[in-house]
């Protein structure tokens, strides 16, 4: 039975609409079958999109000399959704090179075959480090030293909202002449997620429970650190603008983006955008102290992305790095719509990522 036939069969059995969150969940992860755990290529040019350290190594030594702040030798970088590993491998290469690695880098991962990918990358590059690196299958119970989620907020199972007469309702999920459809459910109201007022009728949100509980469990196994979160969104004011009334929703499919989530099921990313307002609020109430919340691109620059394309000698491999870099920091790439929020904790240090620019205000 494909992923399709079983979503569709769920709906069935439950005799009503499912939310898009359950929805999302089975379309991404539903054993050997989901878009992350089944086993096709999903990171790079031959995959369905391309992240930050695919782009370039710079991205992750970036993020080395951020971690280097927290590191003392005797804690430890915890990485959630390694993807292929490769950011795992930047940030051990340029820690080793700066001569401050950390006592363990745990991953993370729940997907199987994803482990294995990251396994062969990092053996690939850093075959004296693998030592360090463990796999995790849940949570540590304790926790000190830097965590790490790039490109992990956005792939949480979310609901989807619908404004319709006066309230905001549930847009879940039905099966109607043998075809997936949006079906609206109960009325939504949720104490930890604000929603917007004064919106049109038919103005479409999400809602992330997932993500905003996730934060909330972490605080609860961190004693000590710093918590790094990479994502492309925005704060609240920006993610109700009345322009946003279709919602987030975006589907990749061989580097082409829709926003039909019914087609391509389990072979397909589905997303939706950050609300790091509601995160940043879940933080709070975890005792997490917000420390930083700027664009990527200031990120990368204040931790001196600069430096290493100037550093570069040979003119060809300077010219690939600029290409790189470009894709990093400019506004039309990468550099604007991706944020970066970090999170401390018991931990007084000003952090090196946020001198040139920190957007708190906006949260």
């Amino acid at each position: 039975m494909n992923l399709k036939e079983i979503i569709k069969s769920t709906i069935i059995q439950k005799s009503e609409p499912i939310g898009f969150d359950e929805f999302m969940d089975l379309a991404l992860y539903y054993p050997a079958k989901g878009y992350y755990s089944g086993g096709a290529q999903k990171f790079g040019e031959q995959g369905d999109f391309i992240t930050a350290p695919e782009t370039s190594d710079l991205f992750g030594f970036c993020l080395a000399r951020q971690c280097a702040q927290i590191l003392d030798g005797t804690n430890d970088i915890l990485e959630f959704g390694a993807g292929s590993g490769v950011l795992a491998a930047q940030i051990l290469f340029e820690l080793g090179r700066l001569e401050q690695l950390p006592k363990t880098y745990y991953i993370l991962e729940l997907s199987a075959e994803l482990q294995q990918r990251q396994q062969r990358t990092i053996t690939k590059i850093l075959p004296e480090l693998m030592d360090r690196v463990v796999w995790l299958n849940g949570l540590p119970e304790n926790f000190s030293g830097v965590v790490i989620a790039n490109e992990v907020l956005d792939a949480m199972p979310a609901k989807r909202l619908i404004y319709q007469a006066g309230e905001f309702k549930e847009l879940g999920v039905d099966c109607q002449d043998d075809t997936l459809i949006w079906q609206t459910k109960r009325p939504y109201k949720n104490d930890k997620i604000p929603l917007p007022v004064g919106v049109a009728q038919g103005y479409i949100t999400e809602a992330n429970e997932r993500a905003v509980a996730w934060v909330e469990s972490l605080s609860e196994i961190m004693d000590k650190g710093l918590v790094l979160l990479i994502d492309y969104g925005m704060g609240r004011e920006e993610y109700f603008h009345p322009q946003r009334g279709a919602g987030t929703l975006r589907c990749y499919y061989q580097h082409k983006a829709s926003e039909n989530p019914f087609v391509h099921i389990g072979e397909q990313d589905i997303t939706t955008s950050v609300n790091f307002s509601d995160i940043a609020e879940a933080a709070k109430r975890g005792s997490f102290e917000v420390q930083g919340y700027a664009t990527q691109a200031l990120f990368l620059i204040a931790l001196g992305i600069d430096e290493y394309l100037l550093a570069e000698q040979a003119s060809d491999k300077r010219a690939s790095l600029a290409q790189q870099v470009k894709q990093l920091v400019l506004p039309s790439a990468m550099g604007e719509s991706f944020k970066v929020l970090a999170l401390t904790k018991e931990t007084q240090v000003t952090l090196r990522g946020f001198k040139e620019q920190n957007l708190l205000h906006k949260l």
